[in-house]
């Protein structure tokens, strides 16, 4: 890579490591919604005592994790906007054998 290269090389590097911490954050945000969901919507199940109320809550629930886990990717954001970030990357030079064994 040449020196002149050098910047768009670390802004491209930075873009993508965003952009797969933001995605890993929000999965997990998911996640964690999903759980609560699995786990506990048969306080809101049709016919179940007190379901609206139950269904309101946790529709507040979801709305704090993804309020809190959005606000967590744009501190990641502005984080990363203080590094200097390099995608480290393996070159592998493999040797080629002419036909009988001899090197070139």
């Amino acid at each position: 890579m040449s020196f002149k290269d050098r910047p768009t090389y670390q802004a491209k590097s930075k873009e993508r490591l965003k952009r797969i911490i933001k995605k890993k954050i929000q999965t997990t945000m998911i996640g964690a919604i999903s759980s609560v969901e699995n786990l506990f919507s048969f306080l809101w199940d049709e016919g179940a005592e007190d379901a609206e109320k139950m269904q309101e809550l946790f529709n507040t629930l979801r709305s704090e994790i993804l309020d809190k886990g959005n606000h967590q990717i744009r501190n990641v954001d502005t984080e990363l906007d203080l590094y200097d970030i390099n995608l480290k990357t393996n070159t592998v030079t493999l040797p080629i054998n002419k036909i009988g064994g001899q090197h070139g």
